[in-house]
């Protein structure tokens, strides 16, 4: 995974100012991390960083698409994901803040790979529930699925109608005594 896709930037041998780097990440970049609902699709992240003396400011642009399958018709689903966020790099031994935007490194640090950030920016930025637009759903899945909530209703109807099932009779009579 890591020839392939290189997220490493060595910033020990850039001088201070802003570059740009672009990275394409596809499934196989994916499959690299545990996570079933992120296993393939394609996203562009467009990297900006400033060198600083001390420090590296890291701006993520990422665009693309995550296939999933729908919540609803269990057909296969794109899901467009996009975001920006921003990561403060600073240089020391020794951590002296809890914020997540702000990472630490080594101060013999000459190099960072952004993988984890990436996979992890794309996964939040993943909504919750994953579902065809109206119309576009499995017509079949769909049919389905309405006989199985009229078959349900008709088995509460009889229920209502009455009529008990014995088994629950028989644990009445033991709750009883």
């Amino acid at each position: 995974m890591k020839a392939k896709y290189d997220t490493t930037i060595q910033f020990s041998g850039l001088k201070s100012g802003k570059y740009e780097f672009e990275y394409v990440l596809d499934g196989g970049f994916f499959e690299g991390f545990e996570n079933e609902e992120l296993q393939d699709g394609k996203v562009v992240f467009a990297v900006n960083l400033e060198k600083k003396e001390r420090l590296l400011m890291i701006n993520f642009v990422w665009e693309g698409t995550i296939k999933s399958t729908c919540d609803r018709c269990l057909g296969e689903l794109d899901i467009p994901v996009e975001g920006e966020q921003a990561l403060c790099v600073k240089f020391s031994d020794t951590e002296t803040s809890e914020d997540e935007n702000v990472v630490y490194l080594p101060e013999d640090a000459y190099q960072i790979d952004l993988s984890q950030w990436m996979y992890e920016f794309v996964a939040v930025s993943i909504p919750m529930q994953h579902v065809h637009p109206d119309g576009e759903c499995d017509p079949e899945m769909l049919k389905f699925i309405a006989n199985d909530a009229n078959e349900q209703e008709d088995g509460e109807r009889e229920n209502k109608s009455g009529e008990t099932d014995p088994r629950w009779d028989a644990l009445k009579q033991l709750m009883e005594k």
